[in-house]
């Protein structure tokens, strides 16, 4: 009976605790399909477990990754543009300044994320808190294209992520993820399911800004067709890549590429088969148990869980599985690429073709692997 009454006098404060502490999502009821069976080309499989570690404990977060010739760069949580070459590490570009130790520090610091070649040697970077830039890696010369305190359409950028750049320079696809959250609070994006993000274009020769698709639930990845008639974007909360026409008959047109996927899609790239690597650091397994699909309906229990816990004490209970899907021209899955539990590979952002080989980014972890495609 004692310990029954001290069981009720601590439980009873705790809910009411809980009932008082407001929660700082306001999370939206989604609906998912029954994830795709892990089988045939989605069979799990060790092979992302023979990629390396290079520049391990050298670099933060180096989410995506280009090349110019066989000079590699990238952007790092650090606030930093680095050029990789000859095993040095060099830096050619900040957007940001002052400390950047934690994730408060990121707005002024800077989080330099999709990066791409244009075609006269510079490179175009997107940076989740400043905006859109040029970057001259020769000369270490920046230039703003457009700045993140732009009003687009009357609501601001509060995450930029992606781009992709037509060959000739032109036009800029990218990726507004919500015009609510930033970059450090993603996590509260997902379990809000959030759907104010935007796919934009910019055009670098009359500066002007188009929303090509609104209404997005966290859309990530961006990448143009082979042809350029059309953009690829990731909606990662959803799981699944829509598919957005900027050219020829379908113009204006969207529709889906894939849906229902085995993961929450990161970053898209071209693969040299003439289809895309796709990334993605947290799978919906099948046969097995994926916490976001179990809360999509439930958001009472999403309260409750940020009530309690911060956004770090959370991504310690999401499993650590690393997949890599290479989907053909048409959206069909043509083979995926796996590291359960995160052993070597973690927290896969992109997959980035090069040389025969498959460079592999990450959000978080302080490293780039390199996979041999010879080996798979």
């Amino acid at each position: 009976m004692t310990f029954l009454m001290l069981a009720v006098s601590l439980v009873i404060p705790l809910l009411g605790a809980m009932m008082l502490l407001e929660s700082p999502i306001d999370p939206q009821i989604l609906s998912f399909k029954e994830p795709p069976l892990m089988f045939g080309v989605l069979q799990p499989n060790t092979k992302l477990r023979q990629a390396e570690r290079l520049f391990e404990n050298q670099l933060s977060g180096p989410e995506s990754l280009v090349n110019i010739g066989d000079v590699m760069f990238t952007g790092t949580a650090d606030g930093r543009v680095v050029k990789l070459e000859n095993g040095e590490i060099e830096t050619i570009a900040r957007f940001g300044s002052g400390p950047c130790k934690t994730r408060n520090d990121e707005p002024t610091c800077g989080r330099p994320l999709g990066i791409r070649a244009g075609p006269n040697g510079t490179l175009f970077v997107v940076d989740a808190y400043k905006g859109l830039f040029e970057v001259n890696p020769q000369k270490r010369a920046v230039k703003l294209l457009l700045s993140s305190e732009t009003l687009i359409e009357g609501k601001k950028m509060s995450f930029v992520n992606d781009l992709t750049v037509t060959r000739d320079g032109r036009k800029i696809y990218f990726t507004d993820s919500s015009s609510k959250w930033q970059r450090r609070d993603y996590l509260l994006l997902v379990m809000e399911g959030t759907d104010d993000g935007r796919l934009l274009e910019y055009d670098t020769v009359t500066r002007e800004v188009k929303v090509l698709l609104d209404q997005l639930r966290f859309p990530n990845g961006v990448q143009l067709s082979p042809e350029e008639d059309f953009v690829l974007v990731a909606e990662t909360t959803m799981a699944r890549i829509r598919r957005v026409y900027v050219s020829g008959l379908m113009k204006g047109g969207a529709d889906m590429f894939v849906e229902n996927m085995p993961g929450f899609p990161d970053n898209i790239r071209p693969s040299s088969s003439g289809g895309y690597w796709v990334a993605a650091a947290t799978i919906r397994a099948n046969p097995g148990f994926s916490m976001l699909d179990f809360l999509s309906e439930k958001p009472f229990i999403k309260r409750m869980i940020f009530k309690l816990f911060s956004q770090e004490t959370v991504m310690k209970f999401v499993p650590r599985y690393s997949l890599v899907l290479e989907v053909s021209d048409s959206g069909a899955f043509r083979r995926s690429l796996h590291d359960p539990d995160g052993v070597v590979v973690t927290y896969v952002s992109e997959a980035h073709e090069h040389d025969g080989h498959l460079y592999l980014g990450s959000f978080r972890s302080p490293f780039i692997c390199r996979l041999s495609l010879q080996a798979i």
